[in-house]
C-alpha cells in the first residue's frame, strides 16, 4: 500500500450481476435501499456491449459501447444518475484479457480479421499465432465450431453461403455467420462480372460441394470440428473457452482502444474504481497495471488475482490488492477445528475406499487438462522450445515429444498460478524461489529426462538465456502457467477431493485444515501493512458455495464420530438406489456434505449440481462427451434419496442441529469481514441467509422488496426482537446495516491506516473465540468452533483497555479492566465495542 492509501477507497461494496434479467432500470430502483443499508458504492458486473444474451458481462464485443441489452446508454445515464441522488458511487468490473468471439458480427474487430487476415487492421488486436506448428494453418485461424468432421458436416449440407444485407455474401453454419475474404466469392466461382447478383453466386456455391469446398479453403480462417480446438486452435482463448480470443492489450494502441469509456468514465468521475478481471491471462500484468494507473491516477484498483496461501502480491503492483479469495479462504479456515484432520481424513477415505494425497491429486489433475483441453497450448510452447534448442547446441538433439513431456511436468509442478517474470527484468526473488521449487520437483517425478533440461527450462523461466525468443517463450509460459492451475484445481481437483468441502474453495488449499486464531491474526496484521485498501469477500459470483454454506459445512469439522455414523447410515440405506454400483463413493460423499450446507434444497437444484461437479471432476464424464448413463445413474440415485421419506427425516434429524450454529458461524464471518482492514463487499442477495451453491445457483433472482420491508422493520426493533426472526435472516441484515452504518459515521476507526492489533483473551474457553481492535478504540469479538460449545462462557473475558466502551449491536455499556464474554455476548451473538468514555470500576454493565 502506499498512494493507494491516499485514493478514493470505498466504505463498503455491494456486488450486482447484470443481464437481460436485471437491467441498469432495475438496479436504478434498489440503489435507495443499498444506500440505507450503508454501502457506499455498487460494484457492477461488467456492462459494456457483450455477446447478445449474454447472463454475465465478461463476453464483451464492443468496447466502446453499453450493453443494450441492459438498457444501453439512456439506461445507463439514468442508473448513474440514481447513484448520484442517492450519494452512491461505483466500481465497475472490466475485462482487459479477452474478448467474445462466437457472434463475429457482433465483435467488428474479429469480424474484419476474419475478412482480412494478416492484413487487417485489427490483426494485432487479437493474440493469434499466424504461423503455428501446423503448416496448414499459416495465416489462417482456426475455427473449431463444427458438430463433425468437416468433410462430413460440409457433404450434408450444413455449410451454406447466404446473403446478408449488411455484409453481402457470408458464411454460415447454424448461427455462425462468417464473412468472406474480399473477392473470393466472384474469383472461385469464375464470374468476370463484378455486378453478379449476389443470389446467383450464393446459389452456385450451395449448389455444388466442391466450389464451396474450394471457397471455404481460400478463407482466412479453417472451419473444424470442435474436438481440434484442444490441440490445434491458434489463438490464446481465456482458459478452454473457444468463444473467448485474447487481447492483445501490452499493445499501446490496443489498452487505449479496448478503454477508451472505462477511461473517460473514470476521468468524468462516473465511476471511482476497478476490479481487474483475469490479470494472470495478461502478458505483462506489472506494464499493464502501471499503464492503467498513468491514465486513471485517481482509481481504486483491486485485481481478481488468485493467491495461493502464503502468496503476496508483487510489491510493485500499482493496485490496492485483490479481491478477496485470499480472505475469504482465511476466514474459513477460522472456523474449521484443526485437531480433528486426521479423523475426517480417514473417514473420508474409509468412505470411499481411497487413500488420497491432495497434492498428488492436483498434480494428476493438472496433467489432465492439459492432455484433454490444453493441447494447443503445450504445443505452441513445444513449438517455440524446439526452435530455441536449435540455437543452445547443448539442449538441440531433444525430440519434440520430450520437450512436451518436460513442459507439461514442469507446469504441473508449478506451486502457484503463475510467476510475473517481466522481459528484460531480473526475476523477483519470490519468482526464482518458485521456478526452482518447480524444477525441482518435475526432475523428481520425472527422473527419466535428463535434469538438465529442467534447469534449462527454470533459466528460460527466470528470464536468464538472452534472446527475444527466449524471452517471449518465458512470457507465454507464464500464460499457460494460469490456466493449467485454474482448470486443474478450481474446476477439476476440486470436484475430485472432498474430505470437506468448505475448504474447496476459490484460492483455497484443502490440504491445509484449520487455521489458528494466531495465524489470523498475523494476515490481518500483514494486510493491514502491505494492502488495507483491498476487497473483502465471503461469497463472489465464482465461488463453490456460498458463505453460508461453507459456515454450516464447517461444523462438520467439530463433530467427526457424528458425521461418520450419519454417512456410513445413510450410504447403507441408500444402496438400493444405485445401478450397478453407480453413482461411485466419492461423489456421494460430495452429494451428503451438500446437502447438509444447503439444505432446505429442492431436487432440480440438487441435480443441477451434482452433475456439473461430475462433469468438472473429468472422471466418469464431462462436458465435452457426457457419459449419459453414468449422468443418468447419478441423477437418479439424488433424486430417488430426496423423495425417500425414511432419508429425508433422518437426514433432517442430523442437520436440525446444525442450523442455530451455522448461523453463528455466518455472523461471525460477517462482522470480520465488516471490520478487518480492507473494503467489506457483500455479494447480492446474501445480507439474508443464502445457502446458493455455485453458479448458475449463486445467480437466481434476488427479493429486494423483501430485503427493503426488512430493513425499514429494523428501525423499532431490539436486539432480542431480531434474534427472535433468526430463521428469516434478520440478524444478519441487522448486524451488516448496523456496522455499515458505524463505519460511515467513524471511518477512521477502519481506515487504510487504522491499525489492527490482535487481543488475549483469558479463561476457561479462550480458544472458541476471536478478538482484536482497530485504532485501538473500536473492539471486535466473535465466537468460533461452536458446534460443541454450549455458549456458557463462565470466565471467558478479554483484556480491553480500561474505560467505558459501548456495543453498537445492542447499546449495552461495559467498564473493566475485566470484560467478560458472558456478559458481552448475551444479548448478540457477536459483538463490536467503541470506546466511549472514561475508566470506571471492574466488571459493571449498565
Amino acid at each position: 500500500m502506499t498512494a493507494q492509501i491516499e485514493k478514493h477507497v470505498p466504505q463498503a461494496t455491494y456486488r450486482l450481476q447484470f443481464h437481460p434479467g436485471f437491467t441498469f432500470d432495475h438496479a436504478a430502483q434498489i440503489t435507495d435501499y443499498l444506500s440505507a443499508l450503508g454501502i457506499s458504492h455498487v460494484y457492477a458486473s461488467p456492462y459494456l456491449q457483450a455477446a447478445p444474451g449474454s447472463t454475465h458481462g465478461y463476453d464483451i464485443t464492443d468496447p466502446a459501447g453499453v450493453n443494450a441489452e441492459l438498457g444501453g446508454e439512456e439506461g445507463h445515464k439514468r442508473f448513474c444518475k440514481a447513484l448520484e441522488n442517492n450519494g452512491l458511487g461505483q466500481v465497475a468490473d472490466i475485462v482487459p484479457n479477452h474478448m467474445a468471439v462466437s457472434h463475429p458480427a457482433a465483435n467488428k474487430w474479429w469480424w474484419d480479421v476474419l475478412k482480412n487476415g494478416p492484413a487487417s487492421a485489427y490483426a494485432g488486436y487479437f493474440d493469434i499465432d499466424w504461423e503455428p506448428p501446423e503448416n496448414r494453418l499459416a495465416g489462417k485461424i482456426l475455427l473449431p465450431i463444427l458438430e463433425d468432421q468437416y468433410g462430413r458436416v460440409l457433404e450434408a449440407g450444413k455449410i451454406r453461403v447466404a446473403v446478408c444485407p449488411e455484409h453481402g455474401l457470408v458464411c454460415q453454419y447454424h448461427d455462425h455467420v462468417l464473412p468472406l475474404r474480399p473477392g473470393s466469392a466472384e474469383n472461385i466461382a469464375d464470374h468476370a462480372d463484378p455486378a453478379c447478383q449476389s443470389a446467383v453466386l450464393a446459389d452456385h456455391f450451395n449448389t455444388n460441394v466442391n466450389a464451396l469446398d474450394s471457397l471455404l479453403e481460400n478463407q482466412h480462417y479453417r472451419l473444424a470440428c470442435w474436438r481440434a480446438a484442444s490441440e490445434d486452435i491458434n489463438y490464446r482463448r481465456f482458459f478452454a473457452i473457444n468463444s473467448l480470443a485474447g487481447v492483445c492489450v501490452e499493445d499501446p494502441a490496443v489498452f487505449e482502444a479496448t478503454h477508451v469509456r472505462i477511461l473517460d468514465w473514470l476521468d468524468r468521475g462516473v465511476i471511482q474504481g476497478v476490479r481487474i478481471d483475469h490479470p494472470d491471462g495478461l502478458k505483462d500484468p506489472e506494464q499493464y497495471l502501471n499503464r492503467l494507473e498513468a491514465a486513471a491516477p485517481g482509481a481504486w484498483m483491486v485485481v481478481e488475482k488468485i493467491l495461493h496461501p502464503g502468496e503476496d502480491l508483487p510489491g510493485s503492483w500499482p493496485a490496492a490488492g485483490t479481491t478477496g479469495y485470499d480472505f475469504l479462504n482465511l476466514v474459513t479456515g477460522l472456523f474449521v477445528d484443526a485437531a480433528n484432520k486426521t479423523a475426517f481424513t480417514g473417514i473420508y477415505e474409509k468412505f470411499t475406499s481411497r487413500k488420497i494425497s491432495y497434492p498428488d491429486l492436483a498434480h494428476t489433475c493438472k496433467h489432465k487438462v492439459m492432455e484433454d483441453l490444453l493441447g494447443a497450448e503445450i504445443s505452441r510452447l513445444t513449438h517455440r522450445l524446439a526452435g530455441i534448442c536449435e540455437n543452445h547446441r547443448c539442449f538441440r538433439d531433444h525430440a519434440r515429444k520430450e520437450l512436451a513431456r518436460a513442459i507439461r511436468q514442469m507446469l504441473a509442478c508449478m506451486p502457484v498460478y503463475r510467476t510475473y517474470v517481466r522481459k528484460n527484468t531480473p526475476a523477483r526473488p519470490a519468482d526464482a524461489q518458485i521456478i526452482a521449487r518447480a524444477a525441482a520437483e518435475a526432475k523428481s517425478r520425472q527422473p527419466n529426462t535428463d535434469p538438465r533440461l529442467f534447469d534449462f527450462l527454470a533459466a528460460l523461466c527466470c528470464g536468464r538465456v538472452a534472446g527475444d525468443a527466449e524471452a517471449d517463450w518465458m512470457l507465454l509460459f507464464q500464460q499457460v502457467s494460469g490456466p493449467v492451475t485454474a482448470k486443474g484445481i478450481e474446476d477439476t481437483a476440486f470436484y475430485r477431493y472432498h474430505r470437506l468441502i468448505c475448504l474447496n474453495e476459490v484460492g483455497g488449499d484443502p490440504d491445509t485444515f484449520g487455521l489458528s486464531a494466531e495465524a489470523f491474526h498475523q494476515a490481518m496484521i500483514a494486510r493491514q501493512e502491505k494492502c488495507p485498501a483491498a476487497m473483502l469477500a465471503t461469497a463472489t459470483h465464482d465461488t463453490k458455495r456460498s458463505e453460508d454454506v461453507r459456515a454450516r459445512l464447517a461444523l462438520l469439522s467439530e463433530i467427526p464420530d457424528q458425521w461418520a455414523a450419519a454417512v456410513r447410515r445413510w450410504a447403507a440405506h441408500n444402496a438400493m438406489y444405485k445401478n450397478q454400483h453407480l453413482p461411485d463413493a466419492n461423489i456421494e460423499y460430495l452429494l451428503y456434505q451438500t446437502l447438509v450446507g444447503a439444505w432446505p434444497i429442492d431436487p432440480a437444484r440438487v441435480c443441477a449440481f451434482i452433475q456439473k461437479a461430475a462433469r468438472e471432476a473429468r472422471e466418469f464424464t464431462c462436458w465435452e462427451q457426457p457419459d449419459e448413463a453414468y449422468e443418468q445413474a447419478l441423477l437418479d440415485f439424488a433424486q430417488n434419496l430426496l423423495a425417500d421419506s425414511f432419508f429425508v427425516s433422518d437426514f433432517q434429524a442430523f442437520v436440525d442441529p446444525l442450523i442455530f450454529p451455522g448461523r453463528i458461524n455466518s455472523l461471525a464471518q460477517t462482522l470480520l469481514k465488516l471490520t478487518v482492514p480492507g473494503v467489506p463487499d457483500l455479494y447480492q442477495g446474501t445480507e439474508l441467509w443464502d445457502l446458493s451453491l455455485v453458479d448458475p445457483d449463486n445467480r437466481r433472482p434476488v427479493d429486494f422488496a423483501r430485503r427493503r420491508a426488512m430493513l425499514d422493520a429494523l428501525a423499532d426493533m431490539t436486539p432480542k426482537q431480531v434474534m427472535a426472526e433468526m430463521d428469516s435472516g434478520l440478524p444478519k441484515l441487522f448486524l451488516i446495516s448496523r456496522v455499515l452504518h458505524f463505519r460511515r459515521q467513524h471511518p477512521h476507526l477502519f481506515s487504510p491506516k487504522a491499525p489492527y492489533q490482535p487481543m488475549a483473551l483469558a479463561g476457561r474457553h479462550p480458544d472458541h473465540a476471536l478478538a482484536y481492535l482497530r485504532a485501538n478504540q473500536a473492539a471486535v469479538i466473535v465466537p468460533r468452533r461452536v458446534m460443541n460449545f454450549a455458549g456458557h462462557w463462565a470466565d471467558t473475558r478479554i483484556d480491553l483497555p480500561e474505560g467505558e466502551w459501548k456495543n453498537i449491536l445492542t447499546n449495552e455499556t461495559f467498564t473493566g479492566p475485566d470484560f467478560f464474554l458472558e456478559s458481552i455476548l448475551n444479548r448478540f451473538p457477536v459483538a463490536l465495542l467503541v470506546k466511549t468514555g472514561p475508566e470506571h470500576g471492574k466488571g459493571t454493565v449498565s
